[in-house]
């Protein structure tokens, strides 16, 4: 591993050279995760980043801010809030300063994992504070976490290939019903949900998807996915599936406005549930830097992870004053990076300044919210399947072969895949323990480290016959 998230390491082409990451002058030597990329290239790129977690990092303002009962304007403010403060915690992550920052192509968005939390708290405090108090209680769980980064990041040395490819599956598989649901519509309660148009719309995209990557080269290939969305939205428009209502109704200017719901209160209870919240988010960004640093080949190392721990609870703290939520990272953006094989932390940069620029001009957040939710299913198929396939990828060299590594992820991969195959599995299990065993991506990588610390730490065998094994190092 590299000994600093400020020093990579040369690529598998480019070891033996005398590369020299810090000269400009020389960009062909330089990691290809530090490369600039030509402003076209680099703005396509990331819009391309934009649109895959656009739905993303509006869907949680939404269900809170009907569950706390605000208007459509004030709905609609919050949503633009979450958009600007991702772009803040996206640029915290990938240029970073001081020991903050993962340095890698890593997108920070608003967390789902902190929803119900939310709507828990605003049910207890009622809804003229809910708002101010979910805010305060963000406020400190963003602190907590970046006083813990530099502890928690110590439980790199427990995530070897068996329990990383586990959970980088697990990751994959957890998000693939997301892109289901939409391709069916988005909304379970609507009449039409899983209509064959809409299915039939998600099938069209991906393959359009599928045939511009297989046919196109250079950089049109390497943005498939964004001419995919472009082409799938093209198809929905004479189909009336693409809502237009949201543009006439946009202003063109929008400030978030500092504190916009009242200045922060502090309640016991709701900063306890969201530091819970705080540590399964970082559980999961540990999981995502782990699997991103393999996918472009600059494995994350205690010092990147701790950077990248402290990006997420600065984002979280410095949220709440511009009316946004907790940050965390978000997974359908390694796959991405995983299909595109655009490596470039600036493109993800690029991908934050749009997604600020978003948040202050709702009229252009309006524009790239026309992409329908069958078309994003039809990509997120694509993404989310290949963050999969990259878990599997790292499994094949965990060294399976030896002792209990199979047993540790049969059974962690069970545990992670509960809460997808049967959602109301703990339905009876208090709210607090819900957290995070609703996670499948949480429960999975617990149970994996568990595991494999029975299994290869604790009491470890000595048989002979396992010991003249390769060491899971030695495929790695």
């Amino acid at each position: 591993m590299p000994e600093s998230h400020t020093a990579p390491e040369p690529t598998k082409t480019e070891a033996g050279s005398d590369a020299r990451p810090d000269n400009p002058a020389r960009p062909d030597d330089t990691h290809p995760v530090d490369r600039m990329l030509p402003p076209v290239k680099l703005f396509s790129a990331g819009l391309q980043h934009v649109a895959a977690m656009y739905a993303g990092v509006v869907a949680p303002p939404l269900v809170v801010g009907i569950g706390v009962g605000l208007s459509t304007a004030d709905i609609a403010f919050l949503m633009s809030a979450s958009l600007f403060t991702s772009g803040i915690a996206t640029l915290l992550q990938t240029l970073g300063f001081w020991k903050v920052g993962a340095r890698l192509p890593f997108v920070n968005g608003v967390s789902f994992a902190g929803v119900a939390p939310m709507l828990a708290i605003a049910k207890a405090e009622g809804p003229e504070d809910a708002l101010p108090v979910i805010y305060g209680a963000v406020i400190v769980a963003g602190v907590f976490g970046f006083l813990l980064a530099p502890f928690f990041c110590k439980l790199i040395r427990f995530f070897p290939p068996v329990v990383t490819g586990t959970v980088i599956t697990l990751i994959g598989v957890s998000l693939l019903p997301v892109a289901f649901n939409w391709a069916q519509g988005g909304n379970a309660q609507a009449p039409d949900y899983g209509s064959l148009e809409y299915i039939g719309l998600a099938t069209a995209t991906l393959l359009i998807t599928v045939a511009l990557r297989r046919l196109l080269t250079g950089f049109l290939k390497q943005i498939s996915i964004l001419l995919g969305l472009v082409a799938g939205t093209l198809i929905s428009l004479p189909l009336g599936v693409a809502d237009f209502s949201s543009v006439g109704d946009a202003d063109i200017i929008g400030i978030p406005t500092p504190f916009h719901f009242g200045a922060p209160q502090f309640a016991a209870a709701a900063i306890i549930s969201m530091c819970i919240v705080m540590l399964v988010s970082m559980t999961e960004s540990t999981a995502d830097v782990l699997a991103l640093g393999e996918i472009v080949e600059k494995p994350a190392d205690e010092k990147t992870l701790a950077a990248a721990l402290r990006a997420d609870g600065l984002g979280t703290a410095l949220s709440p004053l511009f009316n946004g939520f907790a940050a965390s990272a978000f997974a359908q953006n390694v796959g991405l990076v995983a299909i595109t094989k655009v490596r470039s932390r600036f493109v993800v940069a690029a991908a934050g300044g749009i997604l600020i620029l978003l948040g202050l001009c709702p009229l252009l957040a309006s524009v790239v919210a026309l992409i329908p939710q069958p078309v994003l299913g039809g990509v997120g198929i694509a993404l989310f399947g290949t963050v999969a396939a990259s878990g599997i990828q790292t499994l094949a060299g965990a060294a399976l072969e030896r002792g209990d590594n199979v047993l540790i992820v049969a059974i962690s991969l069970g545990a992670g895949i509960i809460p997808i195959a049967a959602p109301d599995f703990y339905h009876a299990f208090p709210e607090g323990a819900r957290i995070v065993l609703d996670s499948g991506i949480s429960t999975g990588c617990v149970v994996a480290v568990l595991l494999n610390l029975a299994f290869n730490h604790l009491g470890r065998k000595t048989d002979p016959a396992l010991e003249a094994l390769p060491s899971p190092a030695a495929h790695h």
